[in-house]
């Protein structure tokens, strides 16, 4: 099957809009994220709150996965992703109040959290709906390189912020940029009826979940998808405390390795050479933290980020097998389900990575997490081998319909 280019990708109609959305979005995150996590380790030296207070929402995105995903599939796309981003500049401008107390801003934290759960159903569901399926993986690669470039611009430029402006300023610079993402979602995305009927409740969320974890070949994906990257996301939730002058610059290395592995992996990788990649970039993403455990300096600790951040790429492999053993009315809901457990598990790599580096050191918190997600990736591998992989029949609704190996992505 012809690979899809990307001068079709950005004339599909749809996409740009999406992706300045998305964009800007992460822009507005990056910031504000940093700002808070400076502003938390500011107040309180510690390295488990301020990992919270960057990792905390995700979470809560637990919650609204289990409560409001249903959601995703049930709601105009374009009006539901406007609302969201005004909702995440509002309590993003909350969380700059001065003088707001540390529970109220961990409460909102939480709150966006629940909710955000919703936008990445809506957002990637919207993707698969206005893509072919061969344009699947670019299109999800391009938005991922996306958000390793605006995290690029976000760390750097929200590190200039919270020194120009104070960690305050930079968070109403984060709601800001929320506006400016809402006002493209509405003028820019076309109006879009739901992708499925009927109405959203927590029943029908949990009864979707349960079709969507009936599949095995589906739950070591899920698995693969949540736990490894989530300790590892723990690993980046220490930078503040390991380099508090210069977390900035080892956030922005990361997003470089992420971008570079999206790229090559999205764009250049021939189809037959996936597959045989999938396990060694699930390795790289934590293999190199383990340098940590000798307290490296700056150049180590940055080639390691940046080795560690292109293994990254294994979830655009991993997202791809995923949607060829899902059926279409279904994406939004698999795909939410997906990103809010990715999330999620952030946040219990955070609060691990966090609550092993509060007696000892971040440097031993991010050496111990890496090796804990290079445990789990290699005990799931056997599942992942025997499971279908990208391009490959899978079947759906409790393996019992299967989907052609014509019509999985390329």
């Amino acid at each position: 099957m012809r690979t899809y280019r990307y001068r079709e990708l950005f004339r599909t109609p749809d996409f740009l809009p999406l992706f300045a959305t998305v964009s800007v979005q992460v822009a507005a995150q990056t910031a504000s994220g940093l700002a808070l996590g400076t502003l938390v380790y500011a107040s309180t030296g510690s390295p488990l709150l301020s990992a919270l207070a960057m990792f905390g929402p995700s979470l809560a995105q637990l919650a609204g996965a289990l409560t409001l995903l249903s959601a995703a599939d049930r709601l105009p796309p374009r009006g539901a992703l406007t609302g969201l981003a005004l909702l995440f500049a509002l309590g993003t401008g909350v969380q700059a109040a001065p003088g707001l107390p540390l529970w109220a801003a961990f409460a909102v934290l939480l709150g966006l959290g629940v909710v955000s759960s919703l936008g990445g159903g809506v957002r990637y569901g919207l993707l698969n709906e206005i893509l072919p399926q061969r344009g699947f993986l670019l299109g999800r690669s391009v938005l991922n390189m996306s958000v390793g470039g605006m995290q690029i611009l976000g760390f750097a430029v929200g590190g200039v912020l919270v020194t120009a402006l104070s960690a305050r300023g930079t968070l109403l610079a984060g709601a800001a940029l929320y506006v400016i993402a809402a006002a493209l979602s509405r003028f820019g995305l076309t109006a879009r009826p739901p992708r499925a009927t009927g109405r959203a409740s927590v029943r029908e969320t949990w009864r979707i979940n349960a079709v969507l974890w009936s599949s095995a070949p589906r739950r070591s994906v899920y698995l693969a998808l949540w736990v490894p990257n989530g300790l590892v996301a723990g690993c980046e939730s220490l930078y503040i405390a390991y380099a508090p002058e210069h977390a900035g610059l080892l956030f922005a290395c990361g997003a470089v390795g992420m971008l570079a592995g999206d790229t090559l992996v999205g764009r250049f990788v021939p189809g037959r050479w996936r597959a045989r990649l999938g396990a060694p970039l699930r390795l790289l993403l934590a293999a190199p933290y383990l340098v940590f455990a000798l307290d490296p300096g700056l150049p180590v600790a940055v080639v390691a980020v940046v080795l560690a951040s292109v293994g990254f790429s294994a979830i655009l492999l991993l997202q791809q097998r995923l949607m060829a053993l899902t059926p279409e009315e279904l994406s939004g809901h698999a795909l939410g389900l997906s990103t809010s457990g990715m999330l999620a598990m952030q946040g219990v790599g955070a609060a691990v990575a966090g609550a092993i580096a509060q007696p000892t050191s971040a440097a031993t918190g991010m050496a111990v997490v890496a090796a804990l997600s290079l445990a789990v990736t290699l005990s799931l591998a056997p599942g992942l081998r025997t499971g279908h992989g990208p391009g490959s029949p899978g079947r759906l609704y409790g393996d019992k319909s299967p989907r052609t190996e014509e019509a999985a992505p390329s």
